[in-house]
């Protein structure tokens, strides 16, 4: 999740339609500037009991990110706490029961990506050795309850663990038990933005069942392959799931900034401090009738906030956020963005995918995204085949589309190479998660304590 910069306190109150517009149009990017920002998230644990470590316990969150200083971080503090560190490679960060984030910088090509990542995982480790700690790169927790986690000090996780109770189920399992990896793209108009949104919609759960690595949870099989993305079902229907808007003839900025003012609130930011919105209504708080900041209107800081509170497959903000995968090893790190680099930044892939996926209809859109969490690779898509046979044909779009970038490494190797950790797994037909059960059910003779073997980084 966002970690929030402070404000400088100059920020425009909104004063109108228009001005919600804003970040989406000030997006548009001409291509030669589009860059690429992943995301991925980790489960820390303690190498001699397998423990969650707490934020505040010796050699626990806080000192881990205090470690990572000295590497050139910079501490980003929320009250008395750092919550987050800033640097040339993006910024760290705390998910609520302590995954590690790596948010990385803006990068041109997925070469730079895949060594930003490396970077990050040499400096966690070395203060993981120093600390007694390591880094598990799974989708679900597979052996922690909830109660089994500690919070981490963030205010807008107080109230969002508050409110998800109030909306569905499986809310606090997603914040407290899961890890995931996304990709941040460009656009160079509203258009544009709008094809690749379309396309990042279909396809979502080919990568969800790509990267599906949740098998397990309570030291048992849960009967899904992504356990993490059956959640997001589960979570808050109001501000999750495929948006079949997205699909209209009539869709661009202003039909998600529509979307987006009936998204429930969660917080808005006064004096350094959360205040508790969570339920509220955008719409009231534009015409200063919000129940607790009564008289007043929204600044552009808090619009920014608001739009980093919905959670659907794919998110706008002021760039493209793909949502759908698992966390992982280190391969599939540098695979996910390779994987929709491939497909949304050449033209010809882009229309490709399109054209494969726009005659689905939105009921068939919602079947595949419903089924896909506990079949993976097997799930039956529009035209009789499965994701299996979808994944062959996508994966031969994205690599075209990243053999036309023609983005070399010193070696004169393009960036399709990437693929190499998807290919294989369509290849064998079974997603990571198939994988790990049948070492779950061979090998491994029903012990999970192998994950940590395995799994970790």
């Amino acid at each position: 999740m966002s970690t929030r910069q402070v404000s400088n306190g100059n920020d425009p109150v909104i004063e109108s339609f228009d001005q919600l517009l804003e970040p989406m149009i000030k997006g548009e990017k001409p291509k030669q500037d589009w860059r690429i920002g992943t995301e991925h998230e980790k489960f820390v644990y303690c190498v001699k009991n397998h423990h969650s470590p707490s934020y505040e316990e010796p050699g626990g969150i806080r000192d881990i990110l205090m470690a990572l200083t000295e590497f050139g971080w910079e501490p980003i503090y929320e009250g008395d706490n750092v919550i987050a560190l800033s640097g040339s490679d993006g910024a760290v960060s705390l998910e609520p029961t302590g995954q590690l984030e790596l948010s990385g910088a803006p990068l041109e090509n997925l070469h730079q990506t895949c060594n930003e990542t490396g970077r990050h995982l040499q400096q966690v480790k070395a203060i993981g050795e120093k600390t007694g700690k390591a880094f598990l790169g799974m989708g679900m927790w597979h052996d922690k309850s909830r109660e089994d986690l500690s919070v981490m000090p963030k205010g807008r996780y107080k109230i969002m663990m508050n409110h998800m109770p109030k909306v569905g189920n499986l809310g606090l399992d997603m914040m407290f038990r899961t890890c995931t990896i996304q990709v941040n793209l460009d656009y160079s108009s509203e258009a544009d933005m709008a094809q690749k949104f379309r396309v990042g919609l279909a396809l979502q759960p080919l990568a969800t069942a790509l990267f599906a690595n949740s098998p397990f949870t309570d030291n048992k099989p849960n009967g899904y392959e992504s356990y993490r993305s059956h959640i997001w079902s589960d979570t808050d229907p109001h501000r999750t799931g495929m948006l079949p808007f997205v699909f209209d003839e009539d869709f661009g900025y202003e039909r998600y900034t529509e979307y987006m003012l009936d998204v429930p609130m969660y917080f808005i930011v006064r004096d350094g401090k959360y205040v508790d919105c969570a339920g509220l209504s955008f719409r009231d708080f534009l015409k200063g009738e919000l129940s607790v900041a009564p008289g007043e209107k929204p600044t552009m800081a808090d619009w920014n906030d608001h739009l980093s509170t919905a959670f659907p497959e794919v998110r706008l903000k002021s760039f493209l956020e793909m949502r759908g995968a698992d966390g992982g090893p280190w391969n599939r790190i540098c695979a996910l963005p390779a994987f929709w680099v491939g497909l949304l930044y050449d033209q010809t892939a882009l229309d490709a995918a399109w054209d494969r996926v726009k005659g689905w209809t939105m009921e068939e859109r919602e079947d595949l995204r419903n089924n896909v969490p506990k079949h993976g690779l097997k799930t039956p898509i529009p035209n009789g085949q499965t994701l299996k046979e979808l994944g062959e044909e996508i994966l031969e779009i994205s690599s075209a589309g990243l053999t036309a970038r023609a983005r070399l490494n010193t070696s004169g190797d393009n960036e399709s190479g990437f693929l190499d950790p998807l290919r294989d797994i369509v290849a064998q037909g079974k997603s990571p998660a198939a994988q790990l059960l049948d070492r779950y059910h061979g090998d491994w003779n029903g012990d999970l304590n192998r994950i940590y073997d395995e799994m970790s980084f």
